[in-house]
């Protein structure tokens, strides 16, 4: 895109983000529909091929396809030429999911991986709602509130998942350590790159800018 011009992609990115809406939403609604047979303390694996076993396995299928198709929001931002946006933090958490995501199909299709999907739907629902309105109107990516709210959203979310992923080491669970040992940084790491994004752009930028313009101000 170096030398071509940004492409219209409105009409793509209002259908995108619609299916988003809807396939997230769905995942949500068996989420709920399941918390009658959830544990919050040890969910072991349903391997069988009974009806929640192979619904957990269907439902953790289709969230993977949504980590693939979240990798669509970096084509867009490369598209549309909006590179501010291609940051690290961007390009590790969208690859990173769709790689753990395929982990889940092959291996861990269900159990306390279920806490994932009621964590991360929600926050995807608000997300790409957001994304919709932006699509529609520009002056929706003004919501300084929202931006703000999703990403208080982003880091209670994998607050919530050190906790419930954390307790598996102190207590007798026929789950795979391995796969708690492996969240557990990685979380941290998220709620790092996350925190440091959020301190950044809603506490020191504005800071920064009320600075300069009292600067301003008195230079008037």
């Amino acid at each position: 895109m170096k030398n071509r011009d940004p492409i219209n992609l409105k009409a793509v990115m209002i259908v995108y983000n619609i299916i988003q809406v809807a396939a997230n939403s769905y995942i949500m609604y068996y989420v709920f529909l399941a918390t009658d047979v959830m544990s919050l303390s040890c969910m072991e694996i349903d391997y069988s091929n009974s009806y929640w076993g192979l619904k957990f396995l269907d439902t953790t299928y289709l969230y993977y396809i949504l980590k693939l198709a979240d990798l669509l929001d970096t084509i867009f931002f490369v598209l549309r030429k909006k590179t501010s946006h291609l940051s690290f933090l961007h390009i590790y958490h969208h690859f990173g999911m769709a790689c753990l995501s395929w982990l889940g199909v092959k291996f861990l299709g269900g159990g306390h991986n279920y806490y994932v999907a009621l964590a991360n739907a929600p926050v995807h629902i608000i997300l790409y709602s957001y994304y919709l309105l932006t699509a529609y109107d520009s002056k929706y990516g003004k919501l300084l509130w929202l931006k703000k709210f999703i990403t208080q959203a982003q880091l209670v979310q994998f607050a919530f998942l050190l906790v419930m992923f954390g307790q598996l080491l102190f207590i007798e669970c026929n789950f795979p350590k391995i796969v708690p040992m492996f969240l557990i940084p990685q979380n941290l790491f998220m709620i790092c790159l996350f925190g440091e994004f959020y301190v950044k752009t809603y506490i020191i930028i504005p800071k920064q800018k009320k600075l300069q313009d009292k600067d301003l101000k008195k230079r008037d």
